[in-house]
């Protein structure tokens, strides 16, 4: 079975706005992380602005010729520029300015009336709605009820402490997710060490994955990271079953 792999390319954005310059230049890196093999490109357009630009969002969906993932907060202005910039998905995601990186999934029950607004609003745009969740029997059962049409699952927790228990965790969630009629995404903090494990989870489709991806590009370079990246979520996802 063929499982899509998404970089995000985030993290180039991050280096470029450290110096004010031009480069290196977020949308020139989706082209080599397609060219490479990514089946996706995935963006998140934060709040204060800290890697990608709305700029960014607008020259990315003109180039991206596989699918572009737009990862944002449920706030009017985000739902304003996504129904311009019209990205194939959109990942609704917390955010908190103080926060180095997403923490945590989600707060859909908390968040419910803002979380169902966002999604319908974005599926009367015909983009598709995915949903970035702690990997919960009870969020999966709500995040159905609104109308996500994908839900990806926060594996932060198993990434910072790869135990039997938590990898049980995001197999059960996944196979609920699935039993729904919901496709089933993961990422946060995933490494070409660790990603293997969570690939072998049968219905797993798709991982969207950057800092580990850019972090391996400074030394083997951008291409020949993302083919690293796929090599070892297909050996995950050889020894399925």
């Amino acid at each position: 079975m063929a499982i899509r792999l998404h970089i995000n390319i985030d993290h180039v954005a991050t280096i470029r706005n450290a110096r004010g310059t031009r480069y290196p230049d977020p949308v020139f890196a989706a082209q080599l992380c397609e060219q490479a093999g990514a089946d996706g490109i995935t963006a998140h357009l934060r709040e204060d602005r800290r890697h990608i630009r709305d700029e960014d969002m607008h020259r990315l969906r003109a180039s991206v010729t596989t699918l572009l993932n737009m990862e944002m907060a449920a706030t009017e202005e985000m739902l304003a520029i996504a129904e311009r910039v019209r990205p194939d998905v959109v990942t609704l995601v917390p955010e908190r300015r103080e926060e180095r990186t997403t923490e945590g999934g989600l707060d859909v029950q908390g968040m419910r009336g803002v979380v169902e607004n966002a999604i319908a609003r974005l599926r009367a745009t015909g983009i598709k709605v995915s949903l970035f969740i702690a990997p919960d029997e009870a969020t999966v059962r709500l995040s159905r009820e609104l109308g996500a049409q994908q839900l990806e699952l926060h594996t932060g927790d198993y990434c910072h402490a790869p135990t039997a228990h938590e990898l049980e965790r995001l197999r059960v969630a996944a196979a609920l997710s699935h039993a729904l009629g919901l496709e089933v995404a993961a990422g946060h903090g995933l490494t070409r060490q660790n990603v293997i494990e969570v690939a072998r989870l049968e219905t797993i489709v798709e991982f969207n994955i950057g800092h580990a991806v850019i972090a391996d590009a400074l030394m083997v370079g951008l291409p020949q990271a993302v083919r690293d990246m796929h090599a070892a979520v297909n050996r995950g996802v050889a020894q399925r079953g």
